[in-house]
């Protein structure tokens, strides 16, 4: 984990974006706090390649909305994220953080599903219990790709796909493989599952930089998706590769430098 024990800021993505043939990402939260969620949009605000903000706020806080009014101002604030993979099981059900999501749908921010795969049967209540909030599912919610295991993860993922409120991130899967001898081969699967459930234009690129570097570059992670989705039409790669997550986010109006 050494290679990531520092700071990441713009100045060191801007370059390997450009080298890559990308001209704009999305930040997502790693910390949660309302002091990390103001960096990143203040980022945001000064770097123009930053096209949106997934941020934190505390879903469950009784002063929510409040806090949701504090960014109201905030075109590229797109989204929120809590890492619930470090809560219990069934934290996505409960009443006030299932209140705290669908609070929301009319701010037109998305959530998005930090989860490992023995949470997915709390994504399905989830998904079910605020089916106009959009919904998105990050690094395939982590299946034991290191273990070639399948289920119960596959059965529960295609359940998921089912609401149509839910996209899911093809990201982070290298630092679930083998960090140092992963190939395709051992993606491969698991892209399946998701592509055959999820669909084209419900499968998000996701590159999980700078977390994805203790397990391969930049380029490399891309590369391989890049090499699994050779097969599909140039409007489906073009929507997997950006189209999708302008849509989901919706990117038009609120970043549209």
């Amino acid at each position: 984990m050494g290679v990531i024990r520092r700071d990441f800021l713009p100045g060191d993505l801007e370059p390997v974006l450009g080298a890559n043939g990308m001209d704009g990402c999305i930040a997502v939260e790693a910390h949660p706090s309302l002091e990390q969620t103001r960096f990143l949009l203040d980022l945001a605000s000064r770097h123009a390649f930053i096209k949106g903000v997934v941020g934190w706020v505390d879903l469950s806080a009784p002063d929510l909305e409040r806090t949701l009014d504090e960014f109201a101002h905030e075109p590229k604030l797109v989204g929120i994220r809590h890492p619930a993979q470090g809560e219990s099981d069934d934290w996505l059900t409960r009443d006030d953080v299932a209140r705290g999501i669908a609070g929301l749908t009319s701010r037109r921010l998305a959530y998005d599903v930090l989860i490992y795969e023995r949470q997915l049967p709390a994504a399905l209540a989830l998904a079910a219990r605020v089916p106009d909030q959009v919904l998105v599912v990050d690094h395939l919610a982590k299946p034991h790709i290191r273990d070639g295991a399948m289920e119960p993860w596959a059965t529960n993922l295609r359940a998921l796909a089912a609401f149509p409120n839910v996209a899911c991130k093809v990201s982070g899967l290298v630092t679930e493989a083998a960090w140092d001898s992963w190939r395709l081969a051992d993606l491969t699967p698991y892209l399946d599952v998701a592509f055959q459930a999820f669909g084209p234009r419900r499968v998000l690129f996701g590159s999980d930089w700078p977390v994805c570097l203790v397990a391969g570059r930049y380029d490399e992670v891309l590369g391989a998706v890049q090499a699994y989705t050779a097969g599909l039409s140039f409007d489906e790669r073009d929507a997997f590769f950006g189209g999708n997550a302008v849509r989901i986010y919706g990117l038009g109006p609120r970043g549209s430098e």
